[in-house]
C-alpha cells in the first residue's frame, strides 16, 4: 500500500523527497506559471501596453482570439487593420518573434528573442482573455 507523501517525508524517506522537488520542477503550478507571464509581460510589453487601456500600443485584455486591428479607440496601422490576422498561440507567437514578418509595414518594430518569455507572454495574454 502506498504511502502519502507527507508519511514518506516524515519518515525521512530521501526518495520520497527527490519525488516532490522533481514533480515540483516538472510541473509548476498554474498560478506561478501566471505571475511569471505577468511580470515578463509588465517587463517587455508594459512600457506601451496595458490590459485595460490603450497607451502608445492598443490595450490588449481579451486580444486572444481577437481579430487583429480591431479596438475602435486606437488608429492602427492600415496593414494591420487589413491584416486578417486573428490572435492565437501561433500568430502571437510569431508576432512577438518578429511583428513585421508576420504583417509587413506595421507600426510597431518588435522582437522577444526568448521562446520562453514569448510563451509566458501568451500564456499570460490568453489567461486574461479568459480562455
Amino acid at each position: 500500500m502506498a504511502r502519502p507523501r507527507q508519511q514518506l517525508l516524515a519518515g525521512g524517506t530521501l526518495a520520497g523527497l527527490a519525488l516532490l522537488i522533481a514533480g515540483s520542477a516538472l510541473f509548476p503550478s498554474r498560478a506561478a506559471q501566471l505571475v511569471d507571464g505577468k511580470v515578463v509581460f509588465e517587463k517587455r510589453c508594459g512600457g506601451c501596453h496595458a490590459l485595460d487601456r490603450d497607451k502608445e500600443g492598443p490595450r490588449l485584455g481579451g486580444v486572444y482570439g481577437r481579430k487583429a486591428g480591431t479596438i475602435d479607440s486606437f488608429q492602427y496601422s492600415d496593414a494591420l487593420k487589413n491584416s486578417k490576422v486573428v490572435w492565437s498561440d501561433n500568430t502571437l507567437d510569431r508576432w512577438l518573434t518578429d511583428t513585421e514578418k508576420l504583417v509587413p509595414k506595421n507600426d510597431m518594430s518588435f522582437h522577444v528573442e526568448s521562446a520562453d518569455e514569448r510563451k509566458a507572454i501568451i500564456d499570460y495574454l490568453k489567461t486574461s482573455s479568459g480562455k
